[in-house]
């Protein structure tokens, strides 16, 4: 949300520097005039001094000119045209994106790359769906290999060889660039031999030296992953047994391919594939059970007149969607106030209860309250009549705004049993129920997904999903386990409410069993 005023900075800029590049061509045209007519003037005079000077005038004119003319020529030279556009420049450069948000931006890149299973090929050419083909952009030579160097700093070697090898590819290609081929081996070789492919870092290492036979690290390298591969031959001829001939580095040559490490997100392949809207577990059975129906909240006079439409998005548990939450003044609104609050969104460390930032929630937010604006509160009231629940114990309403790549990976809304002290401050118990408005359409990617029973609900502008976090006995319902996922194209607004227990035990009775 807040790039956008990068791009108005940057067409400002542009204007600065196109007034300044005027400015200097006056000056040199200026200059250029003054230099033609000095020449004219000076062969004639060298060609008969005597003669030249025999005339008063002339003379006066050479005074006058080394003394006068050739001081304000030197003025004109002197004059700085910069002033303008550096003044401009420093006062945007207080909001230019950092080092720190560099690197985000390459490391969401390589986040969708993974979730949505593209190849380096794909995102270079920039062949992406919706209104890309419209906007589409390409990565140069250099682009790919400032994608592999972010990996490699970050010790993430899978994807140093992938923007690696595509940057060498569009080399080899023949695309013009400042980054010569010695530097991507370079940093190829290296990553390659991480994975222990020996015979190929060898190979990569052996034509950068072609290119460079001084390179002092290549030739280290290469004498090094030598002695590495006759270790290895004789290890090889003293084994015996036949399953083990095959050596490790063959065995990765053989697959023709490196495989992406494992980290700490046990079901990364289920939330992923959810994402890219595969392994969605809808059935027949499960879809006969699902409705559309006009929602009144129990007969709220507010909705007797004007019900809400509400679909089931799924059975157990239960989550429904709601059309028609928010119109389009509404959320314009809400997006204008929370915009300029914006902060990089935290959660909180189960360890310390300290809010901090984490790379598995990607995204900006703010929190509304409702002395802001009445479209707060009126947004706060219809939800209170659709749910049934009271707002004056929940919690203020957070908008959040994903940009590229932002993603909230798998997580829960409620506290667990580890985490009992997470809302003590707050007084009013556990987080009954998730109220999530989307304000926003999003062209690809972005979807709601719970990995546990493996649902995937989609952004629609203007409606809404809400589910019970907590049984009614109380209890954490662990299915409710839920993820934002990456956007691949476009940008995600959404608006949430959490309900807290307190202030709702005669709204939603508590129950002794463990039922939805």
């Amino acid at each position: 949300g807040q790039m956008t005023d990068l791009i108005y900075a940057e067409k400002d800029l542009v204007q600065s520097l196109k007034e300044y590049i005027r400015a200097e061509e006056n000056k040199l045209s200026q200059i250029k005039s003054w230099a033609e007519k000095m020449d004219a003037l000076t062969s004639r005079s060298a060609s008969d001094p005597e003669g030249y000077l025999a005339h008063p005038v002339n003379a006066y004119k050479l005074v006058k000119r080394l003394n006068t003319d050739w001081l304000e020529l030197e003025n004109l030279v002197l004059q700085d045209t910069t002033n303008g556009f550096i003044a401009n420049l420093t006062i945007q450069r207080q909001f230019f994106p950092t080092e720190e948000d560099e690197t985000g931006a390459a490391k969401a890149l390589m986040r969708l790359q993974d979730t949505y299973k593209l190849d380096p090929e794909t995102l270079s050419r920039g062949n992406l769906p919706g209104k890309c083909t419209t906007y589409r952009s390409t990565l140069t030579v250099g682009d790919c290999f400032g994608m592999g160097k972010t990996a490699y700093n970050d010790g993430d070697y899978y994807h140093t060889v992938l923007w690696m090898e595509q940057a060498l590819k569009q080399h080899d290609e023949g695309e013009e660039t400042a980054v010569s081929k010695v530097e991507i081996l370079d940093y190829l070789s290296y990553a390659v031999f991480q994975f222990g492919d020996l015979h190929r870092a060898m190979e990569l290492t052996r034509r950068l030296i072609s290119l460079d036979s001084t390179h002092e690290r290549a030739g280290s390298n290469l004498r090094y992953f030598e002695k590495l591969l006759e270790k290895e031959r004789e290890e090889k001829e003293t084994e015996k047994s036949v399953n083990k001939s095959m050596t490790t580095t063959e065995a990765v040559v053989q697959s023709g391919a490196y495989e992406r490490p494992l980290d700490y997100l046990p079901e990364r392949d289920i939330y992923e594939a959810l994402c890219r809207g595969e392994g969605v577990k809808m059935t027949p059975r499960r879809q006969k059970r699902l409705f559309c129906r006009y929602h009144d909240g129990n007969r709220n006079p507010h909705l007797l007149i004007a019900p809400f439409k509400e679909e089931d998005e799924w059975d157990s548990p239960h989550i429904v969607r709601y059309y028609d939450v928010m119109s389009d003044e509404e959320i314009e609104k809400i997006k204008q106030l929370a915009k300029p609050r914006l902060a990089r969104a935290t959660v909180r460390d189960p360890k310390t209860g300290v809010l901090t930032v984490a790379s598995y929630r990607v995204s900006k937010s703010s929190w509304l309250e409702e002395d802001d604006d009445p479209v707060v509160a009126k947004v706060n009231q219809r939800m209170q009549q659709i749910t049934g629940l009271t707002v004056k114990t929940a919690e203020l309403l957070q908008v959040a705004n994903y940009g590229m790549g932002g993603q909230y990976e798998p997580h829960f809304d409620f506290s667990r049993k580890d985490e009992p002290d997470a809302f003590k401050r707050l007084g009013t118990g556990n987080r009954v129920a998730t109220f999530l408005n989307y304000m926003s359409d999003v062209e690809a990617g972005g979807a709601t997904v719970f990995p546990d029973f493996g649902a995937a609900i989609w952004p629609k502008k203007g409606t809404a999903v809400f589910w019970y976090n907590l049984f009614r006995s109380g209890e954490g319902d662990y299915r409710t386990r839920h993820a934002a996922c990456p956007v691949l194209v476009g940008c995600k607004w959404v608006s949430n409410k959490w309900f807290h227990e307190r202030g709702n035990e005669f709204l939603r009775p508590c129950g002794r069993t463990e039922v939805d």
